[in-house]
């Protein structure tokens, strides 16, 4: 089993930045895939950036190109989410997810590992 644990969410006013990250544990060799997913109340969840351990390839929404940057630390399978230049609309729960080695990126709502959410908000 994989565990996937969230940190660095809060509060920022539009202009900021932060830093999520998720860190994995458990049969965390078994991760290929991992990448990072928002949810506004009422709206669908909406994926976000996503990162192939193998390749370092990386995918984004068209929503944070330019401001968010996922990156790697492949040994401790920790993924980073710099999220830099943060809007309202960016408020949202953030979730990291992953996969095993079937997995490609983007990541879809079927990942096989979800951690438990870290709340993001942007204040105008």
């Amino acid at each position: 089993q994989v565990q996937l644990v969230e940190s660095g969410g809060g509060s920022v006013q539009a202009g900021g930045s932060l830093r999520l990250s998720c860190a994995a544990s458990g049969y965390s060799y078994n991760i290929y895939c991992m990448g990072w997913f928002r949810r506004v109340p009422g709206k669908e969840r909406e994926g976000v950036a996503f990162i192939d351990t193998r390749t370092s390839r990386t995918n984004y929404a068209d929503s944070v190109e330019g401001r968010f940057t996922i990156s790697l630390d492949n040994a401790d399978k920790i993924v980073y989410l710099e999220m830099n230049t943060l809007k309202p609309e960016d408020t949202a729960m953030y979730y990291c997810a992953a996969d095993g080695p079937r997995c490609r990126t983007p990541l879809g709502v079927n990942a096989g590992y979800w951690g438990q959410g870290t709340q993001v908000t942007v204040s105008s």
